[in-house]
């Protein structure tokens, strides 16, 4: 499974330390795969952190406990607000929005 939250950024001195932050932590936990931070190549305001998971339950297990919160919890209160996890097809299965 795939995390991807992007950021509209203008203060770049900040959100760099704190996102970097972030996706040092995602690093550390037990089931993830990789984790990137990333600008965008066309729009320099625009950036994301990417993580890729063994699966759901490893990602929502790294938002536990107070470091986590403390972390986490400033940079991704910025992300922009859309959907933010991805899988495969055939993982996700018969996939239904939900009531907004």
């Amino acid at each position: 499974m795939w995390a991807i939250s992007r950021f509209r950024v203008s203060d770049v001195q900040t959100f760099v330390p704190a996102a970097t932050a972030a996706e040092e932590w995602f690093r550390g936990r037990p089931g993830n795969l990789s984790s990137e931070l990333v600008q965008n190549l066309d729009d320099p305001t625009l950036w994301a952190l990417v993580s890729h998971w063994q699966d759901v339950g490893s990602y929502r297990r790294a938002f536990n406990g107070h470091d986590a919160k403390m972390i986490l919890m400033p940079i991704l209160g910025q992300a922009i607000d859309e959907p933010s996890a991805y899988a495969a097809p055939d993982e996700v299965g018969e996939n239904l929005p939900r009531a907004r």
